[in-house]
């Protein structure tokens, strides 16, 4: 029996039993979930109005979460998409709810029509999932078993770079589903999410956090809160989905004892009687499920046999109640998994349509089995454990071989893409080695062609571990126990298991020999330098050195990647240049325009030096125009993207400020035909996050990072953009909020390695909460942060920020009469001396860094330092006049209106009245304009304090009162913020506001900020 149930013009031999279908065991109308019910109804109109929401449905087995799903689906008015997990043991099937989705929309729709859906009508990430959306992967039948044969894969299971194909994956999904909602609200229910693989969690993650970029859809994720035990891989993904704020989580309780006694009269037509209620209420627990198999086991609704031992033997006694011969049929069915094909049902058990048909109809009329699309489904998972469980060992084997065989004969028997993996699953239930091995290595192959790396080295590691169980293993699928740890090595990399893929690389080196196979090992010395890397081990310097004295130069697609990585990764002196130039000499010769492009880039990077600071006409700037070039050329999306990310870079570290910003913004524009990859298009928002927020353009920036917040995948790039979000935060007087980006940026980076683009930001950000804290607790953390990283070593464009802040923390403590200021102080000093200074952004830093230190030091700055500082040494404003200046000409209004403070001060103190007030003039303005309330208050605490603000207070016949009211109306506190501070009510508040404005002349709270700019200064 070879032909799919689906297929055109057969006839469908189960029409027959749709008519007997018996609702007897089921209640025409849900009962006790009004809440729940209310909760995604809620969830639904906030889509209807443009919102995002997500629900995360979670209850015990049984207690009805996909009864509820469906009748709220029934009268949801919107297309529903649902999509089920599969439980196939540990292995895992990739992307199954989402390949069921894809398939439904392709029977319902067309294959055309889902690729109209798509960016370029192109198909080529879902095709990985859905063969019918492009070229199947062919299938590896191997015909019966009884003749063992060779499954040769000498070709590498994965192609290309999986970060780009998983990418394009995701953003083909989420385009889709972005397509269907533009037309009718689409909810997408996903079943059964606790036994979702890696891959699948990973892109329903990905949709949740991108359902603000999609108005109408609706998402609903159902899981078995009861199985959730403490290392379960699916809390992690609860816990952060938890943190999005359009996500709500609702829990399905058992019913009440007053529910479970309706439910009771729904089933048997008629109310149970007070003792009868009590009576199924305590046998049941209130699990809807439970309720419903005890009245059809009590058809007479008297309940008057004793409850069976467990609950599995209460579900088993309806199943032993149905013919033997449809017990027999059942117990196949059950190994076959929750739902299971006609035809592939047919094939196991033998029977032809008729026999099975009549095996089957009463398993249909007693509603242990439902009709679905292509065959047949246990009414509920738990029935089908239970049957498959009360199996005898030898029964369990022979059923899961049986499987294995037809399968492997006619792939077809089941939805394509899943043969490989399904068999795998078999073959290995059975506890046959031979073919269990044969089968995980298939199916290793299967999971990488759909770029689920962690489904791939499961699989890989089922492989090593069955290896000396089969003694002609090699033979069998053309591959040596070296291959297999290399392709191990790769599936690791690819999922971030770096300490396994260290382990795995050092396993397949000790079973080569460099002399010989000079090639291979290479390739696994590079691929464990990758992982230690990332690791944060130093060991990766000796392995892409040993990599690249072993891989010649006539093996140009080897040494090119290994070349860059090179180049990328090898300590900032001469060899690293020279390996890119390498890689770019050896890219011209063979003509592989993507490897000059990557090698152009690469280049482009060293040119602008260590500092990364490039004027936009200069020469890495026009290495990256080539680079982009020849990119397109090649088709090379992914580096027509990474050109974005680094002009952006480069631009953004020489004050650039609107050109990197308007770079970022290009290589985003393009996304919809580059397909992203999601890490550089994340660094793409990072960058433009970066620029806006220096140009003061803060609203902008918070705009473009809270689209992004969530649908980051990488929790180190969430880190990078939570801490420019808390630096903009503290700007705007959001304390709290700050802290909390603090926190949970150095919760996302523990662990990771030291990168001075991440670590060093954070350690500012930390510098400056504590500063609102005290100068004690400031210094201790700028303590604290140098001790913790060797800016000696670190790149100069993030060292001068530390120092700026850390220098800070000394002037503000300087005067506390501890001396801990001045050692600070003196340590700052020493690692400024030997800093260099590239661009004028870090010429500013190391204006601010001088100007704020000579109180604390005096004028000893040494030579080294004092060159080019200017006025750094000058006790008047002058230091300070330069270092706003320095800003005012970088377009960056935040650290200009700090300087002007301080430079006001500074004339203050020399009595020069006048020169104070024009400053502190410009600083109000700019801190105002940018909502930097802390800022602007201090602006206003300084013209109090020298008396500026009364002359021109009178003028306008303010009080005293209504000065300090109107402070705080420039700063944007409302009538209650104001009531807080000045300790009145916000009724008298009110009225000295009125007052204000009717003094002033105005007519709004806005008129009287700006003025409130004059009278102030």
């Amino acid at each position: 029996m070879t032909a799919p149930a689906a297929s055109p013009g057969m006839s469908d031999p189960r029409g027959m039993l749709t008519a007997e279908m018996s609702g007897r065991a089921s209640s025409p109308v849900l009962v006790g979930r009004d809440e729940q019910m209310a909760a995604l109804d809620a969830a639904l109109s906030s889509v209807r109005q443009g919102g995002p929401a997500a629900v995360l449905l979670g209850g015990e087995a049984g207690v009805g979460k996909s009864r509820l799903v469906g009748d709220f689906a029934a009268g949801a008015g919107a297309r529903i998409l649902v999509g089920g997990c599969l439980q196939l043991g540990t292995d895992g099937l990739p992307f199954a709810p989402f390949t069921a989705v894809l398939r439904h929309l392709v029977h319902e729709m067309g294959a055309d029509a889902v690729a109209a859906m798509l960016p370029g009508r192109t198909t080529r990430g879902l095709a990985r999932l859905l063969p019918e959306l492009g070229e199947p992967e062919a299938e590896s039948g191997t015909g019966p078993v009884a003749a063992p044969i060779t499954v040769p894969l000498t070709a590498p299971i994965t192609g290309g770079d999986p970060g780009e194909a998983r990418a394009r994956l995701f953003e083909e999904v989420l385009s889709a589903l972005e397509h269907l909602a533009r037309h009718s609200p689409v909810v997408l229910v996903i079943e059964d999410a606790h036994w979702a693989d890696r891959s699948s969690r990973d892109l329903l993650t990905f949709l949740i956090g991108n359902q603000r970029a999609i108005r109408g859809l609706l998402i609903i994720v159902t899981f078995r809160s009861d199985e959730l035990h403490r290392t379960h891989p699916l809390r992690p993904m609860l816990a952060a989905l938890d943190r999005i704020d359009w996500v709500e989580r609702v829990e399905l309780p058992r019913l009440t004892r007053d529910d479970t006694a309706e439910l009771g009269l729904r089933i048997l037509g008629r109310e149970l009687a007070a003792d009868l209620a009590d009576a199924l209420y305590r046998r049941t627990e209130g699990n809807p499920l439970f309720v419903e198999t005890l009245l059809c086991c009590d058809g007479d609704g008297e309940l008057s046999r004793e409850l069976p031992e467990s609950l599995r033997d209460l579900l088993l006694d309806g199943v032993r109640r149905l013919p033997a011969d449809t017990q027999e049929v059942l117990r196949m069915a059950s190994a076959g998994g929750q739902a299971i094909g006609h035809w592939l049902l047919a094939a196991v058990t033998g029977l032809d349509d008729d026999a099975l048909s009549a095996a089957l109809r009463p398993a249909v009329t007693g509603n242990v089995l439902r009709l679905t699309a292509d065959g047949y489904a246990f009414r509920h998972e738990l029935i089908r454990e239970a049957v498959h469980d009360d199996l005898l060992p030898g029964e369990h084997g022979r059923l899961h071989g049986r499987f294995a065989e037809a399968i492997d004969a006619a792939p077809t028997l089941v939805p394509p893409g899943r043969a490989a993996i399904e068999v795998a699953h078999h073959w290995f239930s059975a506890h046959d080695s031979v073919w269990a091995l044969i089968g995980a290595w298939r199916a290793a192959a299967q999971a990488g062609r759909a770029v689920a790396p962690a489904e791939r080295l499961s699989l890989l590691s089922r492989v090593l571990e069955l290896w000396d169980q089969v003694t002609d293993a090699a033979d069998r699928i053309g591959a040596d126990h070296a291959r297999v740890l290399a392709e191990s090595v790769g599936a690791a990399l690819d999922a971030g298991e770096y300490e396994r893929g260290v382990a795995l690389a050092d396993a397949a080196l000790r079973e080569l020999d460099p002399a010989t196979e000079p090639v291979r090992v290479a390739q696994l010395l590079d691929d464990r330098g990758h992982c230690s890397l990332n690791l944060g081990r130093k060991e990766y310097l000796d392995d892409v050195g040993a990599a690249l004295a072993l891989v010649p130069a006539d093996a140009p697609a080897v040494r090119i990647p290994i070349l860059l990585n090179a180049a990328r990764c090898m300590p900032v002196g001469s060899t690293e240049y020279s390996y890119a130039e390498e890689a770019l000499a050896l890219a011209r010769q063979t003509g592989d325009l993507a490897s000059e492009a990557n090698a152009l880039l690469t280049l482009a990077m060293f040119r602008a030096g260590a500092g990364h600071a490039s004027a936009a006409d200069s020469e890495p700037i026009g290495l990256i125009a080539q680079a982009r070039a020849m990119a397109e050329r090649a088709g090379a999306h992914d580096l027509l993207v990474k050109a974005a990310v680094n002009e952006s870079h480069l631009l953004e570290g020489a004050g650039e400020h609107e050109l990197a910003a308007a770079a970022a913004r290009r290589g985003m524009a393009g996304g919809d035909e580059r397909y992203l990859a999601r890490a550089w298009s994340d660094l793409l928002v990072i960058n433009q996050v970066e620029s806006l927020s220096a140009l003061g353009r803060w609203d902008e920036a918070i705009g473009v990072a809270d689209a992004a917040r969530y649908r980051m995948l990488s929790p180190l790039h969430r880190c990078e953009l939570r801490v420019l979000s808390g630096r903009i935060a503290l700007a705007r007087g959001e304390v709290q909020a700050a802290a909390e980006a603090a926190t949970t940026a150095a919760g996302l980076l523990r662990g990771a390695p030291y990168k001075d683009e991440r670590h060093l930001p954070l350690g500012v950000l930390e510098i400056l909460v504590a500063a609102t804290t005290g100068a004690a607790a400031t210094i201790q953390t700028a303590a604290r942060v140098i001790d913790a990283y060797d800016l000696s070593g670190s790149g100069p464009r993030y060292v001068w920020p530390t120092l700026v802040a850390a220098a800070g923390a000394c002037l503000a403590g300087a005067g506390d009469g501890s001396g801990e200021a001045a050692v600070l102080a003196g340590r700052l000093r020493t690692i400024a001396e030997k800093l260099e200074v590239f661009g004028p952004v870090q010429h500013a830093s190391r204006l601010t860094f001088a100007a704020a230190l000579g109180p604390v030091l005096g004028s000893a700055f040494g030579p080294a330092l004092d060159a080019g500082l200017g006025g750094g040494s000058d006790d008047g404003g002058s230091a300070w006049d330069e270092v706003a200046a320095a800003w005012g000409a970088l377009g960056e209004p935040y650290p200009r209106a700090q300087a002007l403070l301080r430079a006001a001060e500074a004339v203050l103190s020399g009595g020069d009245r006048d020169g104070a007030a024009g400053r502190l003039r410009q600083a109000l303005d700019l801190a105002t304009r940018l909502g930097a309330t802390p800022l602007a208050e201090q602006v206003a605490l300084a013209a109090r304090r020298a008396g500026l603000d009364r002359g021109n207070a009178r003028g306008f016949g303010l009080t005293g009162r209504e000065l300090e009211v109107l402070r705080l109306v420039a700063v944007g506190r409302s009538n209650r913020d104001i009531a807080a501070e000045l300790f009145i009510s916000p009724k008298t508040a009110s009225v000295h506001v009125s007052n204000i404005l009717g003094k002033l002349g105005v007519a709004s709270r806005g008129e009287a900020a700006a003025k409130a700019r004059t009278i102030l200064t």
